[in-house]
């Protein structure tokens, strides 16, 4: 408390600052709240020490529905930089944690204080900041605060996780395929219908890039009108709430609402995506269509079918001319060649093809036709992507890329030509450049 002066001294005026704070908005809105009530018990102080130079300023400082776990806070914002620009001397609050409930953000707000000759007095607890006792009483309170406020934390962390042990919604964005109704999530016809889809066409392509692709296509959107990408299809892919379940901090609990999508599909989804790309690839490889299918002729102008034979647990796959299966071996000079060896060589020029320059140009000039934006160094840039990637891209995506970058492969006793379709060049260029190749696995 400020000592009485003699009567033959001037008094200093000391410009006083009233600080407050509440941290819900529950009750702001009544005439009378808990601000008025800080502010009129602050008031009420600095008047009784009117005497000893006490005034109040103008300006009021109040933070309605801000905890006292931040500094970011904007009527305390403004008393710093008011009392940076020496225009209060004291600061006045009705309990300490009203300006701050951290021990490190009130020391903080005490070096501005000193280094600005402030003091800092409390209405209910009368502390000075300029004593060493102040600074220790306060210290310890605040540490009570501190403490307090970590205990509250501690009991919400606790309410929640107790409330998901049961299966209850505790809010936030709810799955796609539910609406929130009276704090419950209610399963969305609608859009269960589309969840129902996603996880099917996963089972048969096993591709998150093909799907969201096709979700694409199917014109499907988030709830808030956004494009689903590959990251969203994973999510959806792999929460736990479509089987009925509510999970919290890894665990999984039996939730209060509906499940969408039953538990032996999820079964079936999990196993797929707990594989790498690359065995999914290897597992799946003999379900996807031949990659040369419908494009492979022989010397005779007949087209190549493909089949497969088992021996074990080996499968040996093979393209077969129509002219043997009509008329038997030996009525075609190349009746019948190995899968991977076909494919490969195919495969291996559409790579020598990227890498000449001459290809590169008629590439660049046919994009152009569809867009004008692309530059020949687009081009080459784009096609050149495509030779390390290729290995990494999910079976039915080589497929569809074969499908779009080759007219034709004709086989005979001296080698294979492949007719190549420039629009198609044109076509992967842009792809590439959109980067919708980049993760097909």
């Amino acid at each position: 408390m400020t000592k009485p002066l003699e009567k033959s001294k001037v008094v200093r005026k000391l410009r006083c600052a009233v600080y407050t704070r509440k941290s819900s908005e529950e009750g702001l809105e009544q005439e009378f709240n808990s601000l008025h009530a800080q502010r009129e018990a602050c008031e009420a102080y600095i008047a009784s020490q009117r005497s000893e130079g006490w005034v109040l300023v103008r300006d009021q400082y109040d933070d309605g529905g801000i905890s006292g776990g931040t500094l970011e806070r904007p009527g305390l914002k403004r008393l710093l930089e008011d009392i940076e620009d020496g225009l209060v001397d004291v600061v006045v609050v009705y309990k300490i944690d009203r300006l701050s409930r951290s021990l490190a953000d009130f020391a903080k707000l005490v070096e501005v204080f000193d280094g600005n000759s402030v003091t800092f007095v409390s209405v209910t607890q009368s502390f000075n900041t300029t004593t060493s006792m102040g600074r220790l009483t306060l210290n310890i309170l605040l540490s009570f605060a501190q403490f307090e406020r970590e205990v509250t934390a501690e009991r919400i962390r606790d309410k929640v996780a107790a409330s998901r042990r049961k299966g209850m919604w505790m809010g936030g964005v709810p799955p796609y395929g539910y609406r929130v109704e009276n704090r419950k999530l209610v399963v969305d016809e609608d859009g269960a219908s589309h969840v129902h889809w996603i996880f099917a066409r996963f089972l048969e392509i096993g591709s998150c890039t093909e799907l969201a692709r096709e979700v694409g296509t199917r014109g499907i959107r988030t709830p808030r009108g956004n494009r689903i990408d590959k990251k969203y299809v994973y999510r959806m892919l792999s929460n736990r709430a479509y089987i009925g379940e509510a999970v919290h901090k890894g665990d999984s609990y039996p939730g209060e609402h509906d499940a969408i999508i039953d538990r032996e599909t999820w079964d079936k989804v999990r196993a797929i995506l707990q594989e790498s790309p690359r065995k999914r690839a290897a597992r799946t490889r003999a379900d996807t269509p031949a990659l040369l299918k419908g494009l492979l002729f022989g010397p005779d102008g007949a087209a190549f079918s493909p089949t497969h034979t088992r021996k074990g647990d080996r499968l040996y796959r093979y393209y077969v001319s129509q002219t043997v299966l009509k008329h038997g071996a030996g009525s075609c000079p190349v009746g019948r060649v190995p899968a991977g060896e076909i494919e490969g060589a195919v495969i291996d020029q559409l790579r020598a093809v990227f890498r000449q320059p001459e290809i590169v140009a008629g590439t660049w000039k046919a994009a152009r036709v569809h867009a004008d934006d692309i530059t020949e160094a687009d081009a080459r840039a784009a096609l050149q992507q495509f030779d390390p990637l290729w290995d990494e891209l999910f079976p039915a995506e080589q497929a569809r890329i074969v499908a779009l970058l080759v007219e034709r492969v004709d086989i005979g006793t001296d080698g294979l030509n492949v007719r190549l379709r420039i629009d198609g060049l044109g076509d992967l260029a842009r792809e590439m450049q959109a980067s919708d190749i980049g993760e097909a696995a």
